[in-house]
């Protein structure tokens, strides 16, 4: 019997606990398990070179509970280690088991798939047990098997163990504070979110399944009445693993089917299929694979993010994916599954660690490209699901100046008509029409096409072409566009009147002589509101709105940029909504006005036909839309 005390000296133990010291407890059964597969990784690769004569066969790695007795088992049928190595690898905490033998081995052990730090994590079973046994046996021939106790204090004992089979059983004596892990669905849950997809099968406990060679016999009695057998069930090992995942497969090895069933498997509560994936595969100038799936967006970003999951070796590592998929890619779903980036990671270390750049604007270089190639191979179906994926490429554009200069491919700007257009092909269809006096191309757009129908109509009157752009994020978008793109501006339909909003050399000719328009100002501003409106008198087509409400586009936009956090902008959000109204002094209604002979008449046609503007513009609520629809009433009597 041998006793003594752990190795943990100065020198080594700050690594440790910098690199492995978990402020979540339940990271313990990820850690062991992760060992259990480390060293069944090991010895497949051991027996693949004929370094080891044992015979790798179909290993597993089981979790058992006993509730009784307090303890839970971590059983795997890897190498195993023999007594000295105990010592070694155990004992003395900071030497890594994982590091030496990829030192040994770093040519052909390569790709064999091997996690490590064997040894380190161990030490995590302390946080939950009072104490810990190792009992394990090496794959070499003529070896003894060990059994090694610890209570958590530097002292040890290690003795001889009459273990026959190869491999390794940890066993956890629960603490009291810990009784949590004694619980079946504790364990479940921890196995299924942190294990779902390693590479070795895991057991834990069994289940009842139908009995594939038995089919239940039907039989009728006299009387013809049909009788079917109960089916049989048997009892089988219950996996709880997908060893096997679709990311760490080639895409030819894959149909559509595949990719969406892994969809379901990922997501199980998820009952809308995802629009279309995303197969990435490198392994220079670092290792990575996985899938990201575009779903269905929502208008709320928020709800959408932390959906992808992040795997070391198929090892769970976290959800929270910022600093390595670029944020705009953040509401998107999927795994990503990197050696190259540590099991236990910090914020701070993403953001610095240079592989972990490059896998980010590679991440975003993929994406870029896939989504132009589903934009050139099939433009229909892109345009189709245009609405369920641009708030993600609208995003894009605006956090990546690399992304925003791919996108010019594939970014696609929809009219009221329901026509598509790449911004080339925008420009295109209305430089000549819509380039104002000043030489500016006017690229008019509606947020709403039921409540803008009337300026919508007004325009297309002209012949101009009106875009529907009513993502959250569009104000900040149309700012990026008219910085990056050459003598373009943006306007709403409704921030002002279409001759203004596009103003060309020939102007229109008002009906009205200089004393009249005066006259028409002064009785305007005695009756609407001066808090709320700006009243501009403006010659139009004498068929075009005889009263207009409108807000100008640069107030507008900077209110609706600071609502969905344009920074230094709160100044807009706290200023008061004022309207212009445009009154269209060549139209009948307003010559009406001013030939009327009573004041009160004058007031009532220019009320009512304010009531009418604000309408259009859904501002007309409240007692003020039940006075409206009173007055009308009265008018038609």
């Amino acid at each position: 019997m041998a006793k003594g005390n752990i190795n943990v000296s100065v020198e080594n133990i700050f690594p440790l606990i910098k690199k492995f010291l978990y402020s979540d407890h339940e990271i313990f059964l990820r850690e062991l398990v992760s060992n259990g597969t480390d060293a069944t990784l090991k010895l497949k690769h051991l027996t693949s070179i004929g370094e080891s004569k044992a015979e790798y066969g179909n290993p597993i790695i089981e979790v058992k509970i006993d509730k009784e007795g307090k303890k839970l088992h971590i059983i795997d049928q890897g190498l195993g280690m023999t007594a000295e190595e105990v010592e070694k690898y155990i004992n003395q905490v900071a030497f890594s088991g994982a590091e030496e033998f990829l030192d040994q081995y770093k040519d052909s052990a390569k790709d064999s798939g091997i996690i490590g730090h064997f040894g380190l994590g161990f030490y995590s079973a302390f946080m939950v047990a009072e104490k810990v046994e190792i009992i394990t046996k090496s794959h070499k021939e003529d070896t003894v098997a060990a059994h090694w106790t610890c209570d958590g204090s530097p002292e040890f004992t290690l003795v001889p163990h009459d273990k026959t089979d190869r491999g390794t059983e940890i066993i956890l004596h629960i603490a009291e504070d810990s009784t949590e892990f004694l619980e079946e669905a504790r364990i479940g849950s921890l196995l299924s979110k942190y294990n779902k997809f390693m590479p070795i099968p895991i057991k834990f406990g069994t289940k009842e399944v139908n009995d594939p060679n038995h089919t239940p016999e039907t039989t009728k009695d006299a009387e013809g009445k049909e009788t079917t057998e109960p089916q049989k069930k048997i009892t089988v090992d219950n996996i709880i693993n997908n060893p096997n995942p679709a990311w760490t497969k080639q895409p030819s090895e894959l149909e559509d089917e595949n990719y969406k069933s892994f969809y379901r498997e990922l997501y199980p509560a998820q009952f809308e299929e995802p629009l279309f994936h995303i197969h990435l595969n490198v392994d220079y100038p670092f290792n990575l694979t996985g899938i990201l799936y575009f779903p269905k967006m929502t208008q709320d970003m928020s709800m959408q993010k932390d959906k992808i999951q992040l795997y070391q070796n198929q090892v769970f590592v976290t959800d929270n994916v910022e600093g390595i998929v670029p944020e705009f890619l953040t509401m998107l779903r999927g795994v990503i599954d990197s050696p190259d980036i540590p099991l236990n990671v910090s914020r701070s270390y993403l953001q610095a660690d240079g592989a972990v750049k490059k896998i980010s604007s590679y991440i975003t270089r993929k994406v870029a490209d896939k989504l132009k190639s589903l934009f050139n191979n099939n433009r229909e179906d892109f345009e189709a699901k245009w609405n369920d994926i641009k708030v993600v490429i609208e995003y894009g554009m605006l956090s990546e100046d690399k992304f925003f200069d791919k996108a010019d491919a594939f970014a696609l700007y929809p009219t009221v008509d329901n026509k598509y257009y790449t911004y080339t092909e925008l420009e295109n269809a209305i430089n000549a029409n819509q380039t104002d006096k000043d030489g500016k191309m006017v690229i008019l757009y509606a947020s709403n096409q039921d409540d803008q129908h009337t300026y919508i109509e007004a325009a297309k009157a002209k012949g101009y072409e009106v875009l529907l752009l009513d993502s959250p994020i569009v104000s900040h978008l149309m700012q990026k566009l008219e910085s990056s793109k050459e003598n373009i501006t943006f306007a709403r339909v409704d921030a002002d009147s279409i001759d203004k909003l596009i103003k060309k050399e020939d102007t229109t000719i008002s009906k009205l002589d200089e004393d009249q328009t005066k006259a028409l100002d002064e009785l305007l501003k005695e009756v609407i509101p001066s808090d709320k409106f700006m009243v501009q008198l403006e010659p139009q087509d004498s068929d075009a709105a005889p009263f207009m409400i409108t807000q100008p586009e640069f107030m507008r936009r900077m209110k609706e940029m600071q609502a969905t956090g344009g920074g230094g902008m709160n100044m807009f959000g706290n200023m008061p909504e004022i309207y212009n109204l445009v009154v269209n002094t060549n139209s009948e209604l307003v010559g009406e006005i001013l030939n009327t002979k009573t004041k009160k008449k004058q007031e009532r046609l220019i009320t009512q036909s304010l009531d009418l503007a604000r309408l259009s513009q859904g501002l007309l609520k409240g007692k003020e839309l039940s006075d409206f629809v009173k007055r009308s009433y009265e008018m038609i009597k």
